[in-house]
């Protein structure tokens, strides 16, 4: 008889889990295809230890079936990729178009996946493209998430909450703690022991609403067989806490990145005991509020220096860390990120970084090999001898609108890390810090995750890619993926890539330090490029975004290649020659802001909208509004080391800020010419810098939140324009 119930309670736990697969897969198909919720079915399969999906027609209906909820949504999604040719963006208001009927699959289709882990996400996301989002933004992203496989992504929002509510059971108080904290837009870089109280005085508004909405996000991934990394205590505390305890070794941090010492930070030492009461405390209340799948992000010396770099001491406190995570949580797994061996490589030498790295158990870490389109750290450290990694895909920094990702030495480098890189090799991730305008990169790095033969060769998958875009086969959009992939997405992203509009202008040489214009391509290939795009025969949304993108870039670059001339002519003492090229850069100014915002994604205005609808009050609004200026452009207190380093070609962003400091500029010069001087560099630094400082505190501009204009159109116009003086 106990058989018999034992068998039953087994079967009704087997189908409830079952049932839960399902309705999660069927809730995705009726939030993004509405219209054909009847035509797609679902199926559950044997779990076999791996991630696997089938698909094939079945009685008129398209049958999606795998081993789970996550494995059915990437099965759709290949679906709808190579026999719907359409493509789900990662932004809840980008629209995509279906064929009028489902094709059908002639022969059924089974793929496995070739990792167990895909990882998303990077702490900087949440500040450069997330910190505004609400709950129709998170369950699409999430949707999109499970459509491309990930299964391990970053989940950090909402922590504040947490943290008030441990900071003042540890005797801290409310108005103090809301003041520890930084605004929103910079809560990931407080969060990584960057900055404290950088527009602080955080709303508990705020704080209620991301406690609420990271509620719904856990939730839903978890529906999608997802495990979300949650934080856990870093020893970063409040400068206050020493007044609660005098005695704990509670260190002021140097200031980072040119911000004033009021604003550093201040790290508790792991050995210290109030450590470890902490993290318990912490762990207990965030588990109690959003649950636990036991991994968590802990980054102690992202961009810091430890207090040694004795092999000894970073493995004493890496022991240490481990220790407070394993007694609050035994199941507990440490993950975190590697970016501090790469940026950091002089001081983190192969000894300092064994020592640090295998301290605990390599069953209980999981390291993030951060930024491997351009530098693999499991090739520098014999497969970080042992530990368990990702393979990620930065690709982009501070959200910048720049044409970047190196392919062709991706591809290349994945597929010698599968069979290179031993058996600690985990996963494949990508760490990006901002939603930028090269998504295909990124979808092309979690297909790269699943046996799709058609992603081994680039140019192939290229001639895909253009159909998906386009909505059928088309021979002009091939042409132009193909360009790109082989000539234009050739090198890696870097920090402080944008188009020379968009970095405060000087002579002999830009001054800010995040102001890297070079372009590794021709300008002239990239003209090629987009000539076939616009020849192409589409109206598809994402269609007219790639058109709108590559002339965005075209004419951006040719800026560049005007203001050289521009200076060439001042060293000449040439005024009538300066003031032609000062007219075609100031209508090349104007032209880029109209053509970007006939795109959702480059509208300042939905930025600042969207910030602004936080506020319950005027005065929150103004604060989410100044938050949301300041990180886009000067980024900290003042016009410092980070100046422009989340440049976007945004409509909004490109007429008035950085427009109006290119007329300043040249306005400096003509009356510096006029008046037979030579232009003062400095006078002009001190001007446009109290300019930058009043656009963000003043709110100057108010900017469309909506699309306005056809993309398709302008852009047409716009290579009609410039074409001849591009390829002179």
């Amino acid at each position: 008889m106990k058989r018999i119930i034992t068998f039953i309670i087994v079967y009704v736990f087997s189908m409830h889990i079952f049932a839960d697969d399902i309705s999660t897969f069927r809730g995705l198909v009726n939030r993004i295809l509405p219209n054909f919720s009847s035509s797609i079915v679902p199926k559950k399969l044997a779990d076999k230890g791996e991630d696997y999906f089938q698909i094939s027609s079945q009685d008129g209906k398209i049958e999606i079936a795998g081993n789970n909820a996550n494995s059915m949504a990437v099965g759709l999604n290949y679906y709808l990729k190579y026999y719907c040719h359409t493509t789900v963006s990662w932004y809840a208001d980008d629209k995509f178009d279906m064929p009028t009927s489902l094709p059908i699959i002639e022969k059924p289709i089974t793929i496995n996946a070739r990792c167990k882990n895909r990882f998303f996400l990077n702490y900087c996301t949440f500040g450069y493209t997330m910190p505004w989002w609400d709950w129709r933004d998170w369950q699409h992203f999430i949707d999109w998430m499970a459509l491309n496989g990930i299964n391990l992504p970053l989940a950090i929002t909402g922590q504040e909450s947490i943290w008030h509510k441990v900071w003042m059971k540890l005797g801290l108080k409310d108005k103090e703690i809301r003041h520890y904290f930084t605004g929103p837009a910079h809560l990931p870089w407080h969060r990584m022991l960057n900055i404290d109280y950088w527009q602080g005085d955080l709303p508990m508004s705020w704080l209620n609403d991301q406690e609420e909405l990271q509620k719904k996000i856990v939730a839903r991934e978890r529906e999608f067989n997802m495990k979300p990394v949650l934080p856990a205590f870093a020893g970063h505390v409040p400068q206050e806490l020493k007044r609660i305890y005098p005695k704990a070794k509670i260190t002021k941090l140097g200031a980072w990145s040119g911000y004033s010492d009021q604003y550093a930070c201040s790290f508790l030492d792991p050995m210290d005991h109030l450590f470890a009461k902490i993290q318990k405390l912490f762990l207990q209340q965030q588990k109690a509020i959003y649950g636990t799948d036991h991994i968590y992000g802990i980054d102690l010396f992202n961009e810091l220096e430890p207090p040694s770099y004795e092999a000894s001491y970073l493995k004493r406190v890496a022991h240490q860390v481990y220790g407070t995570l394993e007694k609050a949580d035994k199941d507990a797994i440490w993950l975190q990120m590697t970016w501090l061996f790469y940026n950091e490589r002089k001081d983190w030498t192969n000894d300092r970084i064994k020592a640090y790295i295998t301290a605990y158990p390599a069953s209980k870490s999981i390291l993030l090999d951060y930024y491997c389109e351009q530098h693999e750290v499991w090739q520098q450290t014999d497969k970080y001898y042992g530990v368990p990694y990702i393979w990620c895909y930065l690709g982009n920094f501070g959200g910048n609108t720049m044409l970047a990702g190196n392919i062709k030495e991706v591809n290349k480098r994945i597929e010698n890390t599968f069979n290179n890189g031993g058996h600690n090799f985990i996963g494949l991730g990508s760490t990006l810090e901002g939603f930028d305008c090269n998504p295909f990169m990124y979808e092309y790095i979690f297909e790269k995750a699943w046996d799709f033969n058609i992603h081994k060769d680039v140019n192939q998958w290229a001639e895909h890619l253009a159909d998906e875009h386009t909505g059928e086969i088309d021979q002009n959009a091939r042409k132009a993926w193909t360009i790109l992939v082989n000539d234009i997405y050739t090198k890696a992203d870097t920090p402080g890539q944008c188009p020379v509009i968009n970095i405060r202008p000087s002579f002999g040489g830009f001054k800010t330090y995040y102001s890297n214009s070079r372009i590794p391509y021709s300008n002239k290939k990239l003209l090629e490029a987009t000539e076939f795009m616009l020849q192409a025969n589409s109206k598809t949304q994402t269609y007219t975004f790639d058109v709108v993108n590559l002339t965005r870039q075209l004419i951006s670059n040719y800026y560049g290649t005007v203001f050289k001339e521009y200076e060439q002519a001042y060293n000449k003492n040439d005024f009538k020659t300066m003031k032609s090229k000062e007219f075609i850069m100031l209508n090349i100014l104007n032209d880029v802001d109209r053509l970007v915002s006939s795109q959702s994604t480059f509208l300042m205005g939905k930025w600042i909208k969207e910030a602004r609808q936080k506020g319950i009050n005027d005065a929150e609004k103004l604060y989410y509004e100044q938050n949301a200026r300041n990180l886009l452009t000067t980024w900290g207190e003042k016009a410092g080391l980070l100046n422009d380093y989340a440049s976007r070609t945004w409509s909004g962003m490109t007429a008035t800020f950085y427009g109006q400091r290119w007329r300043m500029f040249f306005a400096a010069v003509d009356r510096a010419v006029i008046a037979g001087k030579k232009f003062d560099d400095q006078d002009y630094k001190k001007e446009v810098t109290e300019f930058e400082e009043r656009w963000w505190k003043d709110c100057i501009g108010n900017f469309p939140s909506t699309p306005e204009g056809n993309g398709i159109a302008i852009a047409k116009e716009l290579v009609r324009k410039y074409k001849p003086l591009i390829e002179k």
